[in-house]
């Protein structure tokens, strides 16, 4: 990955150089919430759409001591704004996936490395070292459309693999289950992101299962099928698909960062990127550990957009920093990359 492979980089502002080398460098809370606090700073300075809304609500840096203090944007201002803490044309633009007639949302990139450099680090310290396994992305639907986050996020990770083996799947289920029983038979890792209409389908057909094979959803029906809550579309898919790693990806096109579910049956966030849980009836008022509210998050590597973001999820977290996805708001959209209920 070079930095400067950009013809026409962006006009970035002050600080963003400074700022930009501490997001990975963040190790325990207090760093966290120090940085958080600087790149508010930062983007209420040079986020024109994210200072309004800050405006808007009464607070301004002089008023914002804590984390708890600052405003988190609505995540459906990407689908109308250009959310932009920089000026220039952007490297690439990410497009949510939608349904038909919905509007899709689009997050300006200035520059790929960051979003490359969360994806990787965050996978290492998940899965370890890309190069250790096969990976695999059964992406109907994200692949027959451009500008895909996960699809872009999936291929960097096919291509720091370096096996063979590894790439995309469309609608060729039978080629990728006579690959599955090869790679199971030689004991290979394989490490397969699948939308879950495709994985409830690949289910269908019995594929088998070894220990290691991690399988990971990543929701989304498309219209293909009727959406289920998670804990049912895993159940759904292990009834003819025994997978003992079947794990999930909470991510979105508003977002740099993922966070994973893992053999512990719970959500982890890498150290840059946070879950805070409001409460329903007051943003600025935060639930206790254990109680269901709704998903606010911080991914400091969203440093050139916004890294403050309500989303419309509902959840609930743990003391150990864990969290659990438990649904949406009520009249929200069907999300793609994370599974969600109406």
């Amino acid at each position: 990955m070079n930095k400067d492979r950009l013809k026409h980089p962006p006009n970035f502002p002050p600080r963003r150089s400074s700022l930009a080398e501490k997001i990975f460098e963040v190790s325990n809370e207090l760093q966290f919430n120090e940085l958080a606090l600087e790149i508010f700073q930062f983007q209420f300075a040079n986020n024109p759409i994210y200072r309004t809304w800050c405006e808007k609500l009464s607070r301004a840096p002089a008023s914002v001591k804590t984390l708890s203090d600052v405003p988190f944007m609505p995540v459906e201002f990407f689908k109308n704004f250009s959310i932009q803490s920089w000026q220039g044309e952007p490297a690439t633009t990410f497009f949510s996936s939608g349904t038909t007639g919905q509007i899709t949302s689009k997050h300006l990139v200035a520059d790929t490395y960051i979003y490359e450099q969360s994806l990787l680090k965050g996978f290492r310290l998940e899965y370890g070292d890309p190069l250790d396994w096969i990976i695999i992305g059964l992406l109907p639907a994200y692949l027959e459309r451009p500008g895909s986050s996960l699809v872009y996020m999936t291929d960097i990770l096919i291509r720091e693999s370096g096996q063979q083996e590894s790439g995309f799947y469309l609608n060729n289920y039978d080629e990728l289950l006579a690959l599955l029983n090869r790679l199971k038979v030689e004991n290979r890792k394989v490490w397969l992101m699948g939308v879950s209409f495709a994985l409830l389908d690949m289910a269908e057909k019995h594929p088998e299962t070894w220990e290691n094979l991690v399988v990971v959803e990543t929701g989304g029906m498309k219209g293909r099928r009727k959406e289920m809550i998670r804990a049912d579309l895993h159940e759904t898919i292990r009834r003819t698909w025994p997978i003992s790693r079947l794990h999930s990806e909470y991510g979105m096109t508003e977002l740099f960062s993922q966070a994973w579910l893992n053999d512990s049956g719970r959500f982890n966030t890498p150290p840059w990127m946070k879950v805070m849980i409001r409460e329903t009836d007051d943003p600025f008022s935060y639930a206790e550990n254990g109680k269901t509210g709704g998903i606010n998050v911080v991914d400091l590597a969203n440093l050139d957009s916004c890294s403050f973001i309500s989303t419309s999820d509902l959840g609930k977290k743990h003391t150990d920093e864990t969290f659990d996805v438990l649904g949406r708001f009520d009249h929200s959209d069907v999300r793609g990359c994370n599974l969600m209920i109406a």
